[in-house]
């Protein structure tokens, strides 16, 4: 082939070329792109060793290989590597776009790049010589538990050719209005009940005022429409989101729209759409505004003029500051960002592009907004972005593999790192679901944990160069708690690192971002070592309290070269089976976020639905409950077990954080050591427990104070069931940190109202640990 490899540091786009996209393209996944002549292309396997199909396709439907100067591989169509993704990520939009043009998928014979054993970061780059249909395959086959090798993802940067708009994103479903709102104008339109609004920014940066209207409403002469107000009241938040509480409502409290979808994720609900007034009061009389826009489209449909309407300003990116202003900046939104609607009755709709070019509202240059307008009957899935770095293209809120078994107890989910997770379940409530986990046994979903495959010669140095344990003392079949930090000291994340080979390494933590940090440094240190995403391979539950050996004991299975459940021993894993040795294959690990005997059970996604069910028949008559965010809460700070936002963040050290335990003094250079050192030899502060007079909430961020003067922070707070008290985890100034030291906590404004606290050892339950280790 004739297409050049390239290494990413060498990626860049041609001269002239106009800002470009960032594209991924899902391990085990396709994805399709529209060129057009003179794009630049770079696709890079990020995380290595990740062979591509390429399926280039002409204007004309024919295969287009050789213009890129291409050799068809041979043994795999394009109808094959579709059908082959079994489902994955993408495979739907690139069948429904195919069919549209009138492609015939099987007639398209793919092109294999970037071959198995390439290196992280390695790229190929070339220019689309004419207009191309370019669908990009990761393939890949589903990764077992106890293997390392996930599909993983491949990333798209394409430079648009001079001159060339950056093209509106695939259509969601079949489209039934496409509506272009250009520039500093708006447009009227109406939408039935049931069907879906979609919202683009087209270029990125552009704010969009939206306004609905009961339909049956204008023709009695009556106007209701959207209330904010109303909606901030009802919803509990400043606009509401995908999710449980999801609807915008009018004066009548009666919801008209609710949101879908959201890839921006900040819109402002309490300034009003620009208007005249606005203009002239800054000097500029006679410039165009939203108010009056909408005034012109919306009266023939039967609404009255207002000088300024309280719309929805969507991607308006607004904020209240420490002293009671009303701000603003650029928006968030990057190109093609949208919002998803649902019209909850028949509506009349407005929506502007935002004529604000006088600040920085719309980034200074007012762009195109593109409405879609799709039919009722479609499906979509509900989810808000979650980016890993700001140039990252957003990515939906998932549901886990267990989320259908965990959605027939409840419907109160919140978005957690990506996923959906639930806070409590019906029938029971955080407090039945605490006692379940101390007293019997619980089991939660815990899949959006990252997961990454640490392997290759250099796997072990990479790891020990980077966390704060020490890696040349874990054993195969051990786990470890670890801090990574930055070279100030202040945490990047914590992890639990399992050691499943001599050069194999999981390390499952919080942070999407912690796989990029290990593959950055890895680059930089020229190590010979893979670090791979298996987030989307390898999805788990946790299963604690005192009965969870026995309600496991009955279902696992375990060769006899492995320890059984009953010889499992703490932060120690067995590579295991369902049922029996020809069950599904499963890795089970002794560790748990509880301070209660707990285990953890590893699976592949397509077995999950059986993992839970053999667990939930061999608990239920156990008295196992099911266990959501609510109640974990409860149990992770009564056993002193820190939570990242909260407890640790950039800015604190692992002493800091009460996990200075996790601090080896080990005598190999690691990221952070030096700072570390000075750190502890001078500490500035502590993490302490505290227990609260009185029974008042108290939360995160909440001040501590010794008289007037400030000395610490409440990082995470709640009401213990088992101590019959509210309890705290602060960090504090050294010098307000001994065992009996009386400290208030300031509410209101930190000094019309105290609640007194007093410092206790750290953790407040079982600070032996005799429960985990039982």
């Amino acid at each position: 082939m004739n297409v050049p490899l390239v290494s990413s540091s060498a990626i860049g786009a041609p001269a002239g070329a106009s800002a470009g996209q960032y594209l991924v393209v899902r391990g085990g996944g396709c994805r399709v792109v529209e060129l057009a002549a003179g794009d630049h292309v770079t696709l890079v396997d990020p995380e290595g060793g990740q062979p591509a199909l390429l399926f280039p396709i002409a204007c004309d439907g024919m295969a287009a290989g050789a213009l890129l100067g291409l050799g068809a591989d041979g043994t795999v169509t394009l109808g094959a590597a579709l059908a082959g993704q079994g489902g994955g990520e993408g495979a739907d939009d690139v069948a429904r776009v195919l069919a549209e043009r009138g492609v015939d998928p099987r007639a398209h014979p793919g092109h294999l790049v970037l071959a198995d054993g390439t290196a992280p970061g390695a790229a190929l780059s070339f220019t689309a010589p004419v207009a191309l249909l370019l669908v990009v395959s990761a393939p890949g086959t589903p990764m077992a538990p106890d293997q390392q090798t996930p599909p993983t993802e491949l990333h798209l940067r394409i430079a648009r050719g001079p001159g060339t708009p950056v093209p509106l994103p695939p259509a969601l479903a079949p489209v039934i209005l496409d509506l272009r709102v250009p520039a500093a104008q708006a447009k009227a339109y109406r939408v039935k009940a049931g069907d879906y609004i979609q919202i683009i920014d087209v270029a990125g940066r552009q704010c969009s005022d939206f306004l609905a209207f009961d339909a049956a409403g204008l023709v009695r002469g009556e106007e209701f429409g959207l209330d904010a107000t109303t909606t901030r009241t009802l919803m509990g938040a400043a606009y509401p989101g995908p999710g449980l509480h999801s609807k915008y409502y009018d004066e009548r409290q009666i919801p008209l729209v609710e949101v879908i979808r959201d890839t921006v994720g900040r819109h402002d609900t309490f300034a009003l759409a620009c208007s005249a007034k606005y203009y002239e009061d800054m000097g500029y009389p006679g410039h165009a505004n939203c108010s009056d826009n909408f005034n012109v489209v919306l009266a023939p449909l039967g609404v009255r003029p207002k000088r300024g309407w309280p719309a929805i300003n969507f991607f308006y990116n607004t904020g209240i500051d420490h002293a009671n202003a009303l701000t603003m900046d650029e928006p968030w939104s990057r190109p093609g960002d949208y919002v998803l609607l649902r019209a909850l009755t028949d509506l009349v709709c407005a929506t502007s592009s935002c004529a604000d070019d006088i600040d920085p509202a719309n980034g200074w240059e007012p762009t195109d907004i593109h409405v879609r307008v799709y039919d009722g009957a479609a499906h979509f899935s509900r989810g808000t972005a979650f980016r890993m770095t700001a140039d990252a293209e957003p990515r939906l809120t998932r549901e886990t593999a267990f989320h259908p078994r965990v959605a027939e107890k409840t419907r109160n989910f919140v978005e957690y790192r990506g996923f959906w997770l639930p806070t409590c379940f019906t029938g029971e409530g955080p407090v039945a679901e605490y006692w379940a986990c101390r007293e019997r046994a619980a089991i939660m979903d815990l899949s959006p944990l990252r997961k990454f495959e640490v392997t290759g010669p250099d796997a072990e140095l990479l790891l020990q160069r980077t966390v704060t344990r020490d890696m040349r003392k874990l054993a195969v079949g051990q786990v470890v708690y670890t801090a990574l930090c930055y070279d100030h000291g202040g945490m990047i994340d914590d992890a639990t690192v399992f050691r499943l080979g001599p050069a194999n390494f999981r390390v499952v933590c919080g942070e999407e971002f912690t796989g990029k940090w290990l593959r950055d440094n890895a680059a930089e240190w020229g190590l010979r070592v893979f670090v791979k995403s298996s987030t989307d391979q390898l999805h788990n539950i946790a299963v604690q309290g005192p009965l969870s050996r026995e309600i496991l004991s009955e279902v696992i299975w375990t060769a006899p070269t492995q320890p059984a459940i009953a010889e499992l021993k703490w932060f120690r894993f067995a590579v295991a089976r369902l049922g029996g040795p020809m069950g599904p294959a499963l890795v089970v690990s002794r560790t748990g976020y509880t301070g209660e005997l707990g285990f953890e059970i590893w699976c592949h996604p397509q077995d999950a639905a059986a993992v839970w069910d053999a667990v939930w028949a061999a608990g239920a008559p156990k008295g196992l409950k099911p266990l959501g965010l609510d109640a974990l809460d409860m149990l992770r700070i009564e056993a002193g077990l820190v939570f990242a936002g909260y407890d640790f963040c950039d800015q604190t050290d692992p002493y800091e954080a009460g996990i200075g335990f996790a601090v080896a003094n080990k005598d190999e250079d690691f990221v952070g050591r030096e700072a570390l050192a000075r750190r502890k030899a001078h500490p500035a502060r502590k993490m302490v427990g505290l227990v609260i007079d009185g029974n008042e909430a108290v939360g995160h961020g909440d001040p501590l104070y010794n008289g007037r003067a400030q000395v610490g922070v409440v990082t995470s707070a709640t009401r213990s069931p088992i101590l019959k008290a509210s309890i705290a985890l602060a960090r504090v100034d050294v010098a307000a940190a001994e065992v009996g030291t009386r400290l208030e906590i300031g509410k209101l404004d930190g000094l019309q109202k105290r609640i007194g606290a007093q410092v206790v050892p750290f953790p407040h339950f079982d600070p032996q640990k005799t429960r985990v280790r039982a």
